[in-house]
Order: C-alpha cells, then sequence, then structure tokens
C-alpha cells in the first residue's frame, strides 16, 4: 500500500510541475530496482497528456520495451536510422528522446529499435498514412488539424467515378477518376472551372482531396468544380525520366479534349488548373509551361525540381514568361526548400502571379493535405466563373464589375462597378481562407456606376479577393495588396 501512495505521489507532483526534466531527475536519483514501478506511473500520466510528451517547444518521444537500441527517425532527422539515439534509462525498460521544434511544426516520425525494425510509435494513435505506409505524429501545441479533410455525414456530397483512358502517343491505359460536384449539371450555362492531379489515387487515398472539394463548396470557400485525379503508370518514367515529353503531350493534348468534350467545363485556361506533389510537382510545373493556353494555373506541393539537371526550373528561369498563375507549398524540414524558395523568387521577379506557403514540416501527406484546401480556394474562389464566362447569360446579369485600380496597391484601392436597377448590393472582402474581413457596402443602392475605396492599412499582405453581390448574380475577382 505504501509503495502504491509513492507511486501516485510521483505522477501528482509531475503533473503539477510539467517538467519532464524533473521526473527524470527523480528516477536516476532512485535505486534501479525502483525505477521501473516510477517509469510505468509516467507513462500513464504522459498517456493523458499526450504522446509525444510536449512541454513549451520541447517533444519528449517515450518508448517502452525490451530492446537494446531504439533511436528516432523522421522528418526531423532525414528519416536517418542511426542519427538520434534515445537514452534507455538504467534498470528499466523506458527510453526517451527530447528535441526542441517550432511551436506550430507537425512531423512524421518512426522508432527504429535493435538497428533494423522499424516502428510506429507503440503509445501515440495519431498517424500519418503515405505511399509507404503510416507513420506516426508529432503536431505541436500551435498546429491547426485540417478540418476540411474530415467527412461529415450532414454535409452535401459529390461523386467519384472512374475510367480506363488509353493513350495513343504513350501506347497504354491510364486509370482516371473524376469528381463532379453535388447538384452537378451537365447541361449548366457556363462550363465548371477543373483541377487536374498528378498521382491521383494518392491525392484521393492520402490527400483526402474528395472530402475537401465537398466542404470547400459547401463552405463556400471555393466554386462548384470538377476535379481529374490520374494514376500514372510509371511514375519515375513519366514524371521526371525518358517518357516526360510524351507524358506531357499526352496530358494537355489527349485527356483534356476528352474531358472537355464529355463534361461540362469551363475551357479558359484560367479556369483549369494542374497539380501535383513532388515528382509530380516537377510534371505539373513542364506540363503548364508548355502547355499555357491549357493550363493557366499550377499547384506545387513540394516540387521536386532535381531531376535531368533542374531541367524543369530552368525551363521557367531562362525562356519568354507564360501566363500561368502559382500556388506553391513546402517544407523546412525538406531537403528541396532551398531550391523552393529560389523558384518562388526568381519567378517572382519575372512578373508572376505566385502565392505560397512554408511551413515547419517534411516531405508528406500531412503538409500537403492540409494545404490543397488553401490552393483551391485560391484558384478557384467562389464566383470565379466571371460575367465574361457566361456571355449567354449577359443580358440578365445585374450588375459589372471591374478590376480594382490600382491593382497590386498599398494601402488603399478603388473598387468600381456598374448597377443596371436600383437594388441590394453587398460589396465584401474575403482573404485566401474564405474569411470575410471587411464589408465596404451592404444595403440598397441607385442604379448607374458607382466607386469605393478599400483600405488595407490594418491587413497582412497577400492576395485578397472582392466579391459583389446584387439580385441573384455574384462575381469575384482578385487583388494583391502589397506590404
Amino acid at each position: 500500500m505504501k509503495k502504491i501512495v509513492f507511486l501516485l505521489f510521483i505522477a501528482v507532483s509531475i503533473s503539477a510541475q510539467g517538467q519532464f526534466e524533473s521526473f527524470l531527475e527523480r528516477i536516476n536519483s532512485l535505486p534501479s530496482a525502483d525505477r521501473q514501478a516510477v517509469a510505468d506511473s509516467f507513462r500513464l500520466h504522459a498517456l493523458q497528456s499526450g504522446i509525444p510528451f510536449i512541454e513549451s517547444d520541447s517533444a519528449n518521444f517515450l518508448y517502452y520495451g525490451s530492446d537494446t537500441l531504439a533511436y528516432l527517425a523522421g522528418d526531423m532527422n532525414g528519416w536517418s536510422a542511426d542519427s538520434d539515439k534515445m537514452t534507455r534509462v538504467e534498470g528499466t525498460n523506458f527510453f526517451y528522446i527530447t528535441r526542441e521544434y517550432e511551436s506550430n511544426a507537425r512531423l512524421d516520425y518512426k522508432f527504429v529499435v535493435n538497428e533494423s525494425n522499424w516502428i510506429l510509435d507503440p503509445l501515440n494513435p495519431n498517424t500519418c498514412s503515405g505511399g509507404y505506409g503510416p507513420n506516426s505524429e508529432l503536431a505541436m501545441p500551435a498546429y491547426d488539424q485540417p478540418w476540411e479533410i474530415d467527412y461529415y455525414s450532414d454535409y452535401p456530397h459529390g461523386s467519384i467515378s472512374n475510367f480506363t483512358f488509353y493513350s495513343d502517343t504513350l501506347k497504354r491505359n491510364y486509370q482516371v477518376r473524376i469528381y463532379k460536384p453535388a447538384g452537378y449539371d451537365p447541361d449548366r450555362a457556363w462550363g465548371y472551372p477543373t483541377a487536374y492531379f498528378q498521382d491521383g489515387s494518392d491525392y484521393i487515398d492520402y490527400g483526402y482531396t474528395k472530402n475537401i472539394l465537398d466542404n470547400l463548396y459547401y463552405a463556400n470557400d471555393i466554386d462548384a468544380m470538377l476535379a481529374v485525379f490520374v494514376t500514372p503508370t510509371d511514375r519515375n518514367g513519366e514524371y521526371v525520366g525518358s517518357e516526360r515529353i510524351a507524358y506531357t503531350y499526352f496530358f494537355a493534348n489527349e485527356l483534356v479534349p476528352y474531358i472537355d468534350d464529355n463534361y461540362n467545363t469551363a475551357e479558359e485556361s484560367r479556369l483549369r488548373a494542374v497539380i501535383g506533389d513532388s515528382y509530380g510537382g516537377n510534371i505539373s510545373a513542364r506540363i503548364s509551361y508548355y502547355n499555357s493556353s491549357v493550363f493557366g494555373k499550377c499547384g506545387i506541393h513540394s516540387g521536386a525540381f532535381s531531376p535531368n539537371s533542374y531541367e524543369t526550373f530552368n525551363i521557367w528561369m531562362n525562356n519568354n514568361t507564360r501566363d500561368v498563375d502559382f500556388y506553391s507549398v513546402w517544407g523546412t524540414y525538406e531537403s528541396l526548400y532551398g531550391t523552393m524558395r529560389n523558384f518562388r523568387d526568381s519567378l517572382t521577379l519575372k512578373g508572376y502571379d505566385f502565392l505560397w506557403g512554408e511551413f515547419p514540416e517534411g516531405h508528406s501527406w500531412g503538409l500537403w493535405r492540409a494545404t490543397i484546401g488553401n490552393m483551391l480556394a485560391h484558384f478557384f474562389p467562389p464566383g470565379i466563373v466571371s460575367i465574361e464566362d457566361r456571355q449567354d447569360d449577359f443580358a440578365s446579369m445585374d450588375f459589372s464589375l471591374e478590376q480594382n485600380y490600382p491593382n497590386p496597391f498599398n494601402p488603399s484601392t478603388k473598387i468600381s462597378f456598374s448597377l443596371k436597377e436600383a437594388g441590394h448590393v453587398k460589396l465584401e472582402i474575403i482573404n485566401l481562407l474564405g474569411q470575410v474581413v471587411t464589408i465596404l457596402q451592404n444595403g440598397n443602392m441607385n442604379s448607374g456606376k458607382h466607386q469605393l475605396t478599400f483600405n488595407a492599412g490594418n491587413l497582412s499582405g497577400g492576395c485578397y479577393f472582392y466579391r459583389l453581390t446584387a439580385g441573384n448574380n455574384i462575381f469575384t475577382k482578385k487583388m494583391m495588396l502589397l506590404k
């Protein structure tokens, strides 16, 4: 009975102090025979607090096992199997290692025990799936888990259909899935924006892109849109190898015309995006350069540009500009982050619309799935299929909306619009997350031309949208705040 009371006291005092170091000092001060019970008590406390055991910016990785050696391997050390050796407390089966990370870091990891056995953290229920199986997940306290990847039964849901497409150029079949939004209308007067994804099965299975499309459309963060998911047949050969030229031609000149012929798509390049991860980002950038009249948007998740002596990177650096907008994401725990920064800076200097995100994460679907929604919201905000795209319905529109001037701007710009008839008008300013940050007008206005001034002195620099609603019509345009 005394021993149990003693163990409970240890656990309570640790909880009150909140210091992993205090636990280590205490357990190391005990005789070896008494240490295992204290280690087991701390395991119960840690499980209640969360694994890894986090204090401030320190993550304490804990492992209990009969193994001789244990190592930490993951995004934090380039998945080295033997660089971060865990310390074993003498007289116990308890191993630990402490590392400091950014407050919003999110990293994948595993334990390597007895030098060759790679295992998930047995105490951590949180995992992130990928092409090589699941990894354990470390999420520091300021990391926001992406709500949009989850399935919500009470939201309307789009559908995915599968088909096999034969390429005359490559002489092989491709498995293709196409997403249609809830309420898809094949006879709608104006077509749907479309995003094409490399590594299509992975974007569905590991990126949860179908859930993201459903949830963002329901939340009015994106326009109703189609998505085409293409699974490679020979990924390395097609994305970076000897077949990359033929694959580029197949993608833009065979697959896209087939989709346009069989689905109600918007065929303007600004309403079509190509998106990919790693090598898929490399081929997406190549496709968009040589086919900018087809793809006016290019999304790159951690683009791996190194193959063929940085061929795709140099294509964009050394040749004429193209009418393509970029959204790119990468992690600071990836070896390629320097190249991605260089790509961003070089294209920005060349005048490209280049939105980007850099996060304390690694080369994994944990990073990519959490940023797909931001990318789609940037490319296809609500109302992006604008009055110019609805020529057949022009006579029924209640207003016209002009591009803000100046654009880019700092800190103020003017927004002009014309109303055919008097009525209720709402003009909102929206950020990339789809959140309304300012309402410039919300009330009745007379017919004729109007001009409002938007002062963004209290906002951070970046891309914003202004959305005008009049009658049953909504029109959105993009603007850039420079600070």
